[in-house]
């Protein structure tokens, strides 16, 4: 028992440095797909292998502490807000969808747009207007194209790591 303790913090920890190292890499690359605040969202792999490799009891910290540490670090307080509200209302429904008929790349793209919709939904508030939402429809093609590219990296991940899966 102990020392399937001691893999899962490992694995957490590897995790949570692995994202949190994503999260650097992209903030060092201009990624300019002309749209405004639009990134790949690396570090969103690591949390969606988390959630099949875990669950929830998993990601959940991993998704957090990632976001806490990007946000201080490379960021200020509205991208640390748009982060987790963004960050939490994806990793909610990809828990959501993790069961049901839809493959990793289809609860990955779900998450990608909940993601955005997250997001517009915090800026809304901070920035006390909705008008906001006429953005919305860009965000959810790039967190559809986002998604799909992360979901198929994931799928990978998890088809070739099958050992941590069992580590439950």
């Amino acid at each position: 028992m102990k020392n399937s303790k001691a893999k899962n913090a490992a694995y957490f920890g590897i995790m949570v440095a692995l994202a949190f190292t994503l999260s650097y890499l992209e903030s060092l690359i201009p990624f300019n797909f002309g749209i405004p605040g639009v990134k790949l969202g690396l570090a969103n792999l690591v949390v969606v292998a988390a959630l099949y490799f875990g669950g929830i009891k998993m990601a959940l910290p991993v998704a957090v502490i990632r976001i806490l540490l990007a946000g201080i670090t490379f960021g200020n307080v509205n991208s640390l807000l748009y982060s987790l509200g963004g960050g939490m209302l994806s990793l909610l429904v990809m828990w959501l969808l993790r069961n049901s008929r839809l493959s990793v790349i289809g609860v990955s793209i779900a998450g990608g747009v909940t993601h955005n919709i997250g997001q517009i939904i915090v800026a809304a508030i901070i920035m006390g207007t909705n008008k906001i939402a006429y953005y919305l429809p860009v965000l959810l093609v790039a967190g559809t194209v986002t998604g799909l590219l992360i979901g198929i990296a994931a799928k990978l991940i998890i088809e070739r790591l099958p050992d941590i899966k069992s580590e439950k």
